[in-house]
């Protein structure tokens, strides 16, 4: 291979790297990375994935968007289709704070508003077993 020809793969490689690293970011909440696939917008609030949450769920509330690709990368494509999930309700929690999110209630995963570095209160609790 010429050495331009590696020159070149190597800057596609680096360029693919850095669009996932921006696609990540730490949660400080307990630790857990969220990157966009872990994060759903439901009544214009934004919610990332909570993992060793116990919780027990409640109704149906309606529909949780996706976006198709990370809007921080570049690469957001307006004709790419937004993916949707059901959300529901997560007993003894508002639905302003957190939602449980899946195609069916078994699968259902915890989710909470994401708004800074700290997780609410009252998903701190249930992560406490308090």
């Amino acid at each position: 291979m010429r050495r331009t020809g590696r020159s070149a793969g190597l800057l596609g490689a680096a360029a693919m790297v850095m669009s996932v690293a921006a696609c990540t970011a730490d949660s400080g909440g307990g630790g857990a990375e969220a990157s966009c696939a872990t994060l759903y917008t439901y009544q214009d609030r934004s919610y990332q994935d909570v993992a060793n949450v116990k919780f027990t769920l409640g109704k149906k509330l309606g529909v949780a968007t996706q976006p198709a690709s990370c809007e921080d990368t570049g690469g957001h494509d307006e004709s790419e289709p937004v993916m949707t999930e059901t959300a529901y309700e997560v007993d003894g929690i508002s639905p302003k704070v957190a939602i449980a999110i899946g195609d069916t209630p078994k699968t259902a995963t915890f989710f909470a508003v994401h708004s800074g570095p700290e997780l609410p209160p009252e998903v701190q609790k249930l992560i406490d077993g308090s």
